[in-house]
């Protein structure tokens, strides 16, 4: 009888998600894009401490993965756009890849894949038609050689697209539909996906939306019921999020498709690089798309809430401008793994940034006070700074755009000097600089856009650092008792069909 006892406590705990990873959680991408970026095993940490139970990786870079091993998180790997015309060419290379890519470290390393997200966004106007006759088959050619691995069932296939793939001629999200131009492609797609067990995945960004048009009404864009609502028939929105997503799930039931799962792969909101990307934003935004995941809100055309991972976890200051400065600064967390906000992530928890972050040495390069901001060398020295480091912070609207010319001149040398590890030579600047131990960062001015002069990881410590053996222990304890409760509930299993 205790044995009985024992089970039938054990499958109250399953039931009720006690045992880490059976239910809740957030979900975020992790873009590596960084000259200096956070060492994968303090950013594996970072995403269990603030409650992150799945990740989305833009590509399959082998430090993440080795971090990703054995630590209960859900990974959906992604493969660039660049990869679309050699695995669509023949299944062979879709073959090579998942074997390196997926199998490898699912076997080795203990990865959890659930997803292979199939190129990002291929079909974006601003493409030209790039990838229009390469994406379907590299998705047909990436399901088959996980079937020939045997990972058929336990890995799915999905694509990444951009909201732009459908519209709605009535301005409501019930008169959605798929893009004429791409019509009978996004349906063969659909079909597939839903033959194989896969997911639509769709990007939402309420922030480009409000970037894009002036007239866009901003209240529309957040989630605290500020926006006029927008009545569809019985339906009110009264954001963009709900009517974005309801317009793909129109457009999914006009062709067939109304149940095939729909995950929104980007939201989120950045905190510099334009007017409308600061930290008061992001935090309102982002505070309340987590009190959505958190009380499992779905839209008003599909109740059951969508998977939803935030658009980023950190900062990426190499990442491509071309969209706009704020490229560069999606994180939720700084570069390095540092708050930039509070947020409340349910029962009482907050927010808890990146342990073990090890950095250069305080100090900076600065434009030196015998200097002259007439000096016709300065121009020059600025624009070769910022063509070599990252300088959008400096735009107008953004936290460091009200610098003075001295101290935005400082700002740009001091950003070349970071990225280039504190080289000596690289705080030469026609004798317009020199280095300090003092911070010139300038003072709070008591609002959120607070300009920082930077002092970046030191990758040299990480690399020579092994890992603490207080985190391995703690990880191979987390791991090993739910290995030891697993083998208990077998054992109690067996007992209850001996008894």
């Amino acid at each position: 009888m205790g044995f009985r006892y024992l089970y039938i406590l054990l499958l109250c705990l399953f039931s009720q998600g006690f045992l880490r990873g059976v239910h809740g959680g957030f979900a975020c991408n992790w873009g590596t894009r960084a000259t200096h970026p956070l060492p994968p095993d303090i950013v594996v940490r970072l995403l269990k401490d603030n409650g992150f139970t799945k990740v989305k990786l833009f590509e399959a870079d082998p430090g993440a993965l080795e971090a990703l091993g054995d630590s209960g998180i859900q990974v959906m790997l992604g493969i660039p756009n660049e990869f679309l015309a050699p695995l669509a060419s023949t299944v062979t290379i879709a073959e090579t890849w998942v074997a390196q890519n997926v199998s490898k470290y699912m076997s080795k390393y203990g990865v959890d894949i659930r997803y292979v997200a199939v190129g990002n966004e291929p079909f974006l106007t601003s493409y030209k038609d790039a990838f229009l006759n390469t994406t379907f088959p590299a998705l047909q050619n990436i399901q088959a050689a996980l079937i020939k691995a045997g990972l058929g069932r336990q890995v799915k296939v999905t694509v990444p697209l951009n909201a732009d793939v459908y519209q709605t001629d009535s301005g409501l999200p019930s008169g959605g539909n798929f893009r004429s131009d791409i019509h009978s492609l996004l349906l063969s797609m659909m079909k597939f996906l839903s033959d194989n067990g896969g997911a639509l995945t769709i990007n939402i960004y309420p922030f480009l939306s409000l970037q894009a048009d002036p007239d866009f009404p901003k209240e529309y864009a957040f989630f605290d019921k500020g926006a006029k609502p927008v009545v569809d028939g019985s339906i009110s929105y009264t954001n963009v999020l709900d009517a974005n997503f309801d317009t793909c799930i129109a457009a999914l039931e006009k062709n067939g498709f109304s149940s095939l799962p729909v995950i929104v792969g980007e939201i989120g909101w950045p905190t510099d690089g334009d007017p409308n990307a600061n930290i008061e934003n992001a935090k309102r935004f982002n505070q309340g798309l987590v009190r959505r995941i958190l009380a499992g809100q779905g839209s008003p055309k599909r109740s059951t809430p969508p998977d939803i991972y935030i658009f980023g976890l950190i900062d990426e200051d190499a990442k491509s401008v071309l969209p706009g400065n704020f490229e560069r600064h999606w994180g939720v967390f700084n570069y390095d793994g540092s708050l930039k906000y509070s947020l409340d992530i349910g029962k009482g928890k907050a927010l808890v940034p990146a342990k073990g972050v090890q950095y250069l040495a305080r100090r900076w390069c600065i434009m030196s006070p015998s200097a002259s901001t007439s000096d016709p060398n300065l121009v020059q020295s600025i624009d070769y700074a910022c063509t070599y480091a990252d300088c959008t912070s400096l735009g107008y609207g953004s936290s460091c755009g009200m610098l003075d010319p001295r101290s935005n001149a400082s700002y740009a040398f001091n950003m070349y000097y970071q990225t280039m590890d504190q080289r000596k030579d690289a705080c030469n600047f026609s004798s317009l600089s020199i280095t300090t131990s003092v911070d010139p960062s300038p003072p709070s001015n008591g609002q959120n856009r607070t300009c920082q002069f930077k002092i970046m990881i030191d990758l040299s410590k990480h690399q020579k650092a092994k890992r603490p053996p207080s985190s391995v222990a703690a990880g191979l304890n987390e791991h090993s008792s739910q290995k030891f409760v697993m083998a208990l509930l077998v054992l109690v299993l067996v007992s209850t069909l001996i008894i």
